[in-house]
């Protein structure tokens, strides 16, 4: 049975009897009897029950710092979203309005922010805080990420040794070679020198064979080791840097040669009177276009730049040097000077780019106005 008992049909106990509490309840305190007399037409007594405790109100969530819940409102009053660009209101008393701008915060509306965490610090905040690499030169850092990112080349100094003695053995043999066909000649049937002429530039071969066949086999190929291919940022940089060489070329050679007293040697008068001049001349001015750009700049500006810039050598100093290699490789003292500031010209574009798709692009621009002079007949100052 549940609900109330019915105090009609409850016996009436006798006189001077107590009922016994019910199990479980606390004992009364002393002093207290511990039931009440039951007399006729009462009610049973009652005894007095352990108190209930009462259930703990739901914990409010602990606010944030700073921030007031914001005040209930009625179901039928919607909560406005505050205006755009509106500073934020304080939700609670005595707090002051938000003096910077917030993005809502679920449960608990727009929030003042607080200061940022540096804003005390007595010193700026260093250059990474603000997007920018320390390690990172601000004008050579595309070459830095480049390098980064290339395989090791520490075989680059062995290279190039082994490449320009190359080039100094061939160039022996080859002028041997020559000079018994121009011993005792007849002068009625000269020997054809456009075969041999274009024979004596097969040491510049050596200079990017070597390299490549290195790069192809202890590296990771041309491509990787040295950027071979030009970009069109390479394009860019190298027609800037190409012109800067021309234009040295232009301010340092008339100097040197007017102090001399000396002239340059004529490129094309030697084919005077041979037959298919046209087709041997198109041939040599290609390959001082194309050929010894990209010969001369994988040995000099790929193997050494880069063995050198993995020992840590500082860049400028690799560019000094590598500029000292190419002037003295073209063996030609008169010009040793401007072809030295044409070096730094060209490797410039290497340093600003970390490839040598740019130095090849700039020595090809600095080659291309010899090679057409040289093919229409000209005097010629190679490169």
């Amino acid at each position: 049975m549940t609900g109330a008992p019915d105090h009609a049909d409850a016996p009436t106990p006798p006189t001077g009897f107590t009922r016994p509490a019910p199990p479980g309840s606390p004992a009364p305190p002393p002093g207290e009897p511990t039931a009440a007399a039951a007399s006729p037409g009462q009610p049973p007594p009652t005894w007095p029950t352990a108190p209930q405790a009462e259930a703990p109100a739901a914990a409010a969530p602990a606010a944030a710092p700073h921030l007031s819940a914001p005040a209930a409102l009625p179901p039928s009053v919607p909560a406005a979203a505050p205006p755009a660009g509106a500073a934020a209101q304080p939700h609670g008393l005595g707090q002051p309005p938000a003096t910077f701008p917030v993005a809502d915060i679920p449960g608990y509306g727009p929030a003042p922010a607080a200061p940022p965490s540096w804003s005390t610090y007595s010193a700026p905040m260093r250059d990474v805080d603000q997007n920018r690499d320390p390690y990172l030169h601000p004008t050579y850092y595309e070459a830095q990420q480049v390098a980064a990112t290339r395989t090791s080349v520490h075989w680059g100094i062995l290279v190039f040794v082994l490449g320009y003695g190359a080039f100094h053995l061939a160039g022996l043999i080859i002028n041997a070679v020559m000079a018994g066909q121009f011993r005792g000649f007849d002068p009625a049937e000269p020997p054809v020198l456009g075969p041999l002429l274009l024979l004596s530039f097969a040491p510049n071969l050596l200079l990017g064979l070597v390299p490549a066949i290195a790069s192809w086999w202890k590296g990771s190929g041309l491509r990787r080791d040295f950027g071979i291919v030009p970009t069109l940022r390479d394009l860019r940089v190298g027609l800037v840097c190409g012109a800067i060489s021309i234009g040295a070329a232009f301010l340092i050679n008339p100097i040197v040669f007017g102090l001399g007293g000396g002239s340059p040697p004529p490129a094309t008068g030697i084919f005077a009177g041979n037959e298919g001049r046209t087709v041997w001349l198109a041939l040599l001015a290609l390959f001082l276009f194309i050929g010894a750009p990209l010969t001369e700049e994988l040995l000099t500006r790929g193997a050494l730049w880069g063995a050198l810039e993995q020992y840590r050598v500082p860049r400028y100093a690799i560019l000094v040097l590598t500029a000292l290699v190419f002037s003295l490789m073209h063996q030609e003292p008169d010009r040793t000077l401007a072809l030295f500031a044409q070096g730094v010209a060209m490797g410039w574009a290497r340093m600003l780019t970390g490839r040598i798709g740019a130095s090849i692009v700039a020595h090809a621009v600095n080659n291309l106005l010899p090679a057409l002079i040289f093919f229409f007949g000209a005097n010629l100052v190679p490169s």
